[in-house]
Order: structure tokens, then sequence, then C-alpha cells
């Protein structure tokens, strides 16, 4: 592959999926050059927080990991000198690790304005380019191609078949369609209430609506605005959750025994 101009592929592990506080554990630039060299920065960071341990499951990096690396702040200038003004490659970075990144830069008090580079972004090209739609992943699974597609009949058996042969492949030998329960992958940022309007975070309830989703925690609205938490409680939200803002004008506040 032939380069016009210095390309750095980028990846980042964090402590979750929240650009606005979520916080990066590790960091990789590759940098290829148009003559053919290569130069790696590679970094283990401390988040300054605990690391969920359904993070440390997925990468493998604990807080022990992580116990003597630098904070982010401390090597910030070395990871923007090292960015320098190249083109920049990854998966789905334009969503998560670039804005991840540029948030982490200005709590260092350093401008990161990704968005006037050249980006190339592995995930987005192979979406535009390959179809994920049901007839693509009838032609995958099953090997045959979807006729009639947007029936609601056709679809149906066709969304069987594909369960079917995902057991099969999937299944490790099993044949139950329980097997594919494996599947239902949650995020560490899990729902407190039904309908996913509050959400635990480092051990802490955000919201995710409103003008103050996911900036402040519950308990931090409630000091900060009770005109705010009463209109929840007139609006029009399900029982668990007026139940929660109630005990939170109280002062009570469930705890989250454990993130797994």
């Amino acid at each position: 592959m032939k380069l016009a101009n210095p390309l750095i592929v980028l990846d980042v592990e964090s402590t979750g999926v929240w650009v606005e506080r979520d916080k990066i554990i590790e960091i990789a630039l590759i940098k290829y050059l148009p003559d053919g060299k290569k130069e790696v920065f590679h970094k283990k960071i401390n988040p300054g927080m605990p690391i969920p341990p359904v993070v440390t499951e997925l990468t493998g990096i604990s807080d022990q990991d992580v116990a003597g690396a630098p904070a982010f702040k401390e090597i910030a200038r070395e990871i923007l000198g090292f960015l320098g003004s190249c083109d920049l490659g990854g998966f789905n970075i334009e969503r998560f690790d670039l804005p991840l990144l540029e948030r982490e830069f200005l709590e260092a008090g350093i401008r990161f304005e990704w968005s006037s580079r050249k980006i190339y972004d592995a995930q987005k090209v192979y979406h535009l380019n390959e179809k994920r739609d049901l007839a693509a992943a009838f032609q995958f699974y099953c090997g045959k191609e979807l006729t009639g597609a947007h029936s609601a009949l056709v679809d149906s058996e066709a969304t069987y078949e594909i369960l079917d042969k995902q057991v099969s492949k999937y299944g490790a030998g099993a044949s139950d369609l329980s097997v594919l329960d494996i599947f239902e992958y949650k995020s560490h940022a899990e729902n407190y209430d039904e309908d996913g309007k509050f959400c635990w975070w480092n051990g802490k309830l955000y919201p995710t609506f409103g003008k103050y989703r996911r900036k402040y925690s519950l308990d931090e609205i409630v000091k900060k605005d009770t005109d705010y938490v009463n209109w929840i409680l007139k609006s029009d939200f399900k029982d668990d959750v007026k139940s929660l803002v109630r005990l939170a004008l109280k002062g009570e506040y469930p705890q989250k025994i454990s993130n797994l």
C-alpha cells in the first residue's frame, strides 16, 4: 500500500464507552512512513479511577497493571508530538477513539483538532461497501439468495434459518437455541431502569436524557437543580424512574454491588 503522507493507525482501550467521561487505559499509535519505515508508540495509562471488572475481563488490563503508569496529562504532549500532522487510520475511530482522545487532550489543556485531518476509518469503509442486511446474513449463514426480501413472511422464515445456522456455527456441538444467550452483551454502564433512563457509571447513576445527559450524577443533580428533579416527577416517566428520584430527594441512593 503506497502512502502519500505518513499514516498513524491508532487504537485506545478505555474504562468504558462513554466518550464524555471514560478514561484511556492503553494507547497504541503505529506510524507508517511513505518510505516503508514504521515507528511505534505504545503505553499503558493510569485513568485515575477503578477499571471495571468487565473491562479487565475484555482487555486483560487491571488496576494493578496501570498503578505505576503515567496519567494521560503527563504524556499528552509526547502523544501530540508523535501524532504530528499525520493522517489517521483505525477501526471506528471517528465515533469513539478520536473523540475520546480529543476530550483527554482538552482536560490536559491541549487542543487536538483531528477533524481537519485525513481520516481513514476501516469500519466506515467496511459498512459502506459490504451489505449488513438480512439478505447478506442469509447468504453468509445459509449460502442462499434471499428471494422476496421485505415480505414479512419471507423475512421471518429467513431469520429462523439464520438462527438455526448460528446455533450450528457457534453452539460448540449443542443444538439448543439458548446457546446464543452468550451473545447478549452488556456495557459496563448498565441500565438501572427498564428503559435505560439512568445508567451506572463508576458506581453512580447518570441520566441518559435531557440537559444533564451523562454530565452529572443523580446526587449532583439533586444538589444542583431540584427544579429539574421535580420536573422528572411531574413528567411522563415510568414508576421505577420516579421511585429512584424520590429516594434521591431524601438523600438515599441505591448501591451498585458489581459491574459484572
